[in-house]
């Protein structure tokens, strides 16, 4: 039972990661042409980190009793990896955000999420290796583990539904045939 509360908040990391690709998918402006850039919304997704980073940082280190010094003395190293951690969530959020606005047409997130979280599974694995010093003595299944999350980022991806005729329509609107799809006169019916 000592790991019920972790397994809880790394449930809640799922749910609220798992869900940020199909909500940064509906910040995309997809009319031609687009009334706003792809990086407006990430503006909006940085003061919501910025507000729930500091406000609720804030407020547990209150329930915990720390103090409010940031630098000097062995606080620094709180400060430093701190920072460093932010600097990574910043640039995985931007670039996660890149990959789900640089598509044509429509954002895909049921692509783009499994490559993310299964990629991160791996680094984790990979830089747990690395700090240990234990690359050669690390036991083969993770090997065999990591193939597994690659072949299941595949399969999650290939078989996700991606919508069809008149996905995202609204409910009375009809699927118009784009030219690719209308069927191909033949000379007898020209007459």
């Amino acid at each position: 039972m000592k790991y019920t509360l972790p397994i809880i908040f790394a449930i809640g990391t799922a749910v609220c990661w798992g869900m940020y690709g199909p909500t940064v998918a509906n910040a995309r402006d997809t009319e031609k042409p687009a009334r706003w850039s792809p990086f407006k919304p990430y503006v909006f997704i940085g003061v919501a980190y910025l507000v729930i980073a500091c406000g609720g940082g804030a407020l547990g280190m209150q329930v915990k009793g720390d103090n409010y010094s940031f630098f000097g003395g062995e606080e620094s190293a709180a400060t430093t990896w701190g920072f460093l951690a932010g600097t990574l969530g910043a640039l995985g959020a931007l670039s996660l955000t890149s990959a789900m606005l640089s598509f044509e047409g429509k954002p895909k997130p049921e692509l783009v999420m499994p490559i993310v979280f299964g990629g991160a599974v791996s680094i984790t694995a990979l830089v747990s290796v690395l700090q240990s010093k234990s690359l050669s003595s690390a036991n083969p299944l993770l090997w065999v583990g990591m193939l597994l999350v690659v072949v299941g980022v595949v399969m999650v991806a290939s078989f996700t539904p991606h919508g069809g005729p008149g996905h995202g329509k609204k409910p009375g609107e009809s699927h118009a045939a784009t030219p690719a799809e209308a069927p191909a006169e033949t000379a007898d019916q020209s007459g």
